[in-house]
């Protein structure tokens, strides 16, 4: 036992979760965004908690320990060495996306993404009045129950040789195709980019919750020309926090950034935010972090199995990193977002359709919760699809 209690659920109603408030229906088990069912860590709750006693919340400076606990992190823990300099801190990785591409795509001109992918992928670049390329990935079936994606190197070949293609977006690791993707992808990802003269744009928000036998590569570390964007939200649950960073080792690029992230007004961040970083990437977050990531892993064994024993014609991704199985439910449905609907409002399981990652017929579900929740979810959704 690892000391911490991932199994007690913790009553989320009427907290003004954007998760669990967002229905008028307060029987349904959401499944849906990434946002866990887990209390953060207990260093985090008490640094929260020392911070909230001082009583005083002005503009927030963030000091040395902060860019201290940041580096030395990603230094010690994933051979990811960078200086504090090349650091702009700002409120979320999507806000840090949005900056970065009005900084370095002009209006009309084109994004590399690897679809499916991140949803908000999408909205940054149409709101920056840039355009999709899409270099779809390549499904891989790995067995009667099972597949997985590969990234396609030809599509992102043609893709990156039109001369209008300024940036590319790269999840790493990928959501929602589970991948934790290999030195030597990221390698080849990078050659052909530096061909083509396109900048590769990580979002490694995911980057802590790989699973057992995979490990995470920061993709800096193959290409040092990269932009990464980073944050402890996800794997410490920490998201209304608010609160990324953006690594850009090229100092004129670094300060168009900077000029982008002022235009669009999330320069400034609060008072928690600097603070649960700190006491995130310390060792008794890495303690609590270790424990989390073997429950999850219990958890998606669960669902495999479920969804193995129960709906054997509906294959799942190979879930290397995150806490999203992606699922093919196309034998049943390609119209997934129906599915949602009818889910949510029959079932009383939210879960997300494939479709706001640019794939039909596939499902998106969180299991960061719980098992008991995990239990309950999976059966409300295995009973309404057998039906079907």
């Amino acid at each position: 036992m690892s000391g911490f209690d991932f199994d007690t659920p913790v009553d989320r109603h009427a907290s003004g979760s954007y998760k669990w408030d967002d229905t008028p229906d307060s029987k349904i088990i959401p499944m849906w965004v990434a946002d866990m069912d887990f209390r953060t860590a207990p260093v985090v709750i008490e640094a929260l908690r020392k911070r909230v006693e001082h009583g005083v919340f002005g503009y927030t400076l963030v000091d040395d320990s902060y860019y201290d606990s940041l580096t030395t992190w990603f230094n010690t823990r994933h051979g990811y060495r960078f200086d504090r300099k090349q650091v702009i801190y700002t409120s979320g990785v999507v806000p840090a996306l949005s900056a970065i591409i009005k900084a370095l795509a002009p209006e009309g001109s084109k994004v590399a993404l690897q679809t499916p992918v991140y949803n908000c992928f999408f909205s940054s670049v149409r709101n920056n009045g840039c355009i999709i390329a899409d270099a779809p990935l390549k499904r891989v079936d790995t067995g009667a129950e099972a597949f997985t994606y590969l990234m396609d190197f030809d599509a992102l070949e043609r893709v990156c040789s039109d001369e209008n293609v300024k940036l590319m977006l790269l999840c790493n690791p990928h959501n929602p195709a589970g991948r934790c993707w290999t030195r030597n992808e990221l390698e080849k990802v990078a050659e052909i980019t530096h061909r083509h003269g396109v900048r590769v744009v990580s979002d490694e928000i995911h980057c802590e919750l790989t699973m057992p036998g995979h490990r995470y590569i920061p993709y800096a570390t193959v290409d040092p020309e990269a932009i990464v964007c980073v944050s402890p939200s996800k794997a410490f649950n920490t998201a209304g926090l608010q609160i990324a960073n953006i690594i850009c080792p090229d100092a004129d690029i670094r300060k168009a950034v900077d000029k982008a992230i002022n235009i669009n007004e999330v320069c400034d961040v609060n008072p928690f935010g600097p603070v649960a970083l700190k006491a995130s990437y310390s060792n008794e977050g890495k303690e609590w972090l270790e424990a989390l990531k073997k429950y999850l892993w219990h958890n998606w064994v669960y669902l495999k199995e479920t969804l193995n024993r129960r709906l054997p014609k509906c294959k799942i991704a190979v879930l290397e990193a995150t806490y999203l199985p992606w699922i093919d439910v196309s034998s049943i449905t390609d119209n997934s977002s129906l599915l949602e609907q009818k889910l949510k409002q029959e079932a009383k399981v939210w879960i997300n359709s494939g479709d706001m990652y640019g794939q039909k017929g596939y499902i998106r579900i969180n299991i960061a919760c719980p098992r008991s929740s995990l239990a309950e979810g999976l059966d409300r959704l295995c009973n309404y699809l057998e039906k079907l």
